[in-house]
């Protein structure tokens, strides 16, 4: 081609060689090619070897930490332990090495990708100048030839182990992306067996057992942990939840209480040294839609506090009991002004107003806070007098209200 035209026939572009259109996409985008050299311009050179073979070590290393990491994923122990349980040192090393097989998998991944560009790309500096305005045809078939001119100058092409390695690496660090993922999606719907934390559906409690007959104590965090007994670390004899008694909130004050049956209790009157509730403890405050806010109101507000129509005998005195699941995202409304009688959310600042049955006065949420109607047993603990009439949390498609 002795001079450059802006606009070919189709029968002149079918005439041209692939080269012959790489050169011509190159000088129609305005890019001059100031140097240009191949890595490896002689044939089996032995650097180019070793050069492959370090590229190809990287794409195996890969691979084999992201088969490593999908096999700790799905076999590892990951169900919790406590300090001295049996399969402590096991779990504690989950976690870490999800970390550690995902990071250096695709680091590995990536470092194969860069060596290979380094190694077998051809160097070459260039300039192109910028235009604007649509592509016509001779810019479409130029580029479909400068792909394939950039696919045979890579030689990718004709290494296809190391091809392979890549496309493997490329998709077990994917993978190592993608499948934890798949451990927060949940059926809504699929229901298991009634425990502290509920069911599995949206719509049930560690409350909820109240519907079983199950007598249910509000109960608070200690914070309490394992103990070291003689060298060897045990919850047995640790209660890391206690039952609550109206005495021990003072006018104005909250507590975040958890639900706890009688079978789970471990204090007062009760204390047994030698029984091990800890981990049910733990179940019932880890239960996404357990908590509770129970709140005294001081005696004066109580008196002009605005109960919900059906729901008059749900607080017991000054006492009230709402969830503490915000009703707008489901975070924990975790924040009460006692001066304003506010419950607020810190996630988006919506704001609840405890003297109208946790009706929200500012803020995105659009639902009152569920309250739990509460009542005291014969020993003058706060018990659950009945389950939520509504679910909590924020609203999803199968609620009722």
């Amino acid at each position: 081609m002795s001079e450059l035209k802006n606009k070919y026939t189709d029968a002149e572009l079918a005439q041209m060689s692939e080269e012959d259109l790489a050169r011509l996409g190159t000088e129609l985008d305005g890019v001059t090619v100031a140097y240009r050299k191949e890595r490896f311009p002689i044939e089996n050179d032995p650097a180019e070897k070793r050069a492959s073979r370090r590229v190809a070590t990287y794409l195996i290393l890969s691979i084999v930490l992201g088969l490593a990491f999908v096999a700790i994923y799905l076999f590892w122990p990951w169900e919790y332990k406590h300090m001295d349980e049996e399969g402590l040192w096991w779990y504690t090393f989950y976690t870490p090495l999800l970390g550690i097989t995902s990071g250096l998998s695709i680091t590995l991944l990536g470092m194969g990708v860069a060596a290979y560009t380094k190694s077998f790309i051809p160097e070459e500096i260039s300039v192109q100048t910028r235009h604007d305005g649509p592509s016509d045809e001779v810019d479409r078939r130029t580029l479909v030839a400068l792909l394939n001119d950039s696919w045979k100058t890579s030689t990718l092409g004709r290494r296809p182990v190391i091809a392979g390695l890549a496309a493997g690496g490329a998709a077990l660090a994917g993978l190592a992306i993608i499948l934890p993922m798949g451990g927060i999606v949940k059926n809504p719907w699929k229901r298991g067996a009634m425990g502290i934390a509920g069911d599995g559906t949206l719509w049930t409690t560690g409350w909820t057992l109240h519907e079983q007959g199950e007598k249910l104590y509000l109960a608070r965090d200690t914070g309490a942990v394992a103990e070291n007994h003689d060298g060897h670390w045990s919850t047995q004899g640790i209660s890391r939840l206690v039952r609550v008694r109206p005495e021990d909130l003072d006018a104005g004050a909250m507590e975040t209480v958890f639900p706890m049956t009688e079978s789970m209790v471990n204090d007062g009157d009760k204390y047994d040294a030698k029984a091990d509730v800890y981990e049910e403890h733990m179940h019932s405050i880890h239960g996404s839609r357990n908590a509770v806010m129970l709140i005294r109101l001081r005696h004066e507000d109580a008196l002009r506090a605005v109960q919900r129509a059906g729901q008059e005998d749900f607080h017991y005195g000054d006492y009230i009991a709402f969830s503490k699941i915000c009703t707008h995202i489901g975070c924990p409304t975790s924040l009460y002004e006692q001066q304003t009688n506010r419950i607020l959310c810190p996630c988006h600042q919506s704001q609840f107003d405890a003297l109208q049955y946790g009706k929200p006065v500012f803020g995105p949420a659009a639902r009152a806070l569920p309250e739990l109607p509460i009542t005291v047993d014969e020993e003058g603990y706060l018990i659950a007098k009945g389950n939520f009439i509504e679910p909590v949390g924020p609203a999803f498609w199968e609620r009722r209200s």
